[in-house]
């Protein structure tokens, strides 16, 4: 029987999962599999990041980390979206009080390299799967125009919808992040639209996408 090539792509991918379990999440090795049997989307999304390849890995890790540790002590009760990105921890969904939702945020603090937490949890009844199907559609229509108007940048903006709210986090300059705003704001069934942003100067953005992965630093957080 013959062996599959090695190619520079499946190198990648192998030390993705290698690196993975060797960070502490090895219960997410589980995606490694359709990484492995998906080809290199995984790989070039990672080439379109500002993130390094090991922050990358490690906000994958961040998100499973800390779904685990509010599914635990919360169970059913919340509906809790996490979305980490650079190692800031974004919570979107819905809880049933106040206290709740400041516990989520202090457990989302204590998970492991965690720099930061933005609550967004909002105070209510889990949203229905209508609505979760509804914003599912929403982030594929902010993605799809930023395609087709060719917004600057817009490869580096990560899209979260939340009860017709979008959040739009990423490695950013200025003009890359109002771009990205301004098609966002003017999609049907957005409601309102949140920027969680790092900014950078257009000489570091330069510099950063011009870097290998394994060299490009974090940025500066912005939430504005």
């Amino acid at each position: 029987m013959s062996e599959s090539p090695v190619t520079p792509s499946s190198r990648m991918r192998r030390r993705l999962c290698i690196a993975l379990a060797a960070s502490g999440t090895l219960p997410m090795l589980q995606g490694c599999f359709p990484l492995v049997a998906g080809g290199a989307t995984a790989v070039t999304l990672m080439a379109a990041d500002r993130r390094t390849s090991g922050i990358y890995i490690e906000d994958e890790g961040i998100e499973w980390r800390t779904r685990d540790v509010i599914r635990q002590r919360f169970g059913n009760t919340v509906n809790v979206s996490v979305t980490s990105f650079n190692r800031n921890v974004l919570l979107t969904g819905e809880v049933p009080n106040e206290s709740i939702r400041s516990e989520a945020g202090r457990l989302a603090e204590g998970v492991a390299n965690v720099r930061g937490v933005i609550n967004e949890l909002a105070l209510g009844a889990p949203s229905s799967l209508g609505a979760r199907s509804n914003d599912t559609l929403i982030t594929s229509k902010v993605r799809t125009r930023f395609v087709e108007n060719r917004t600057p940048g817009s490869q580096h903006v990560k899209v979260v919808t939340e009860a017709g709210t979008v959040f739009l986090l990423g490695i950013v300059t200025r003009t890359e992040a109002d771009a990205a705003t301004q098609i966002a704001r003017t999609t049907a069934g957005v409601m309102k639209v949140v920027r969680v942003f790092e900014y950078i100067s257009d000489e570091e953005a330069v510099r950063l996408d011009g870097l290998p992965k394994a060299e490009n630093p974090p940025g500066n957080t912005g939430h504005n």
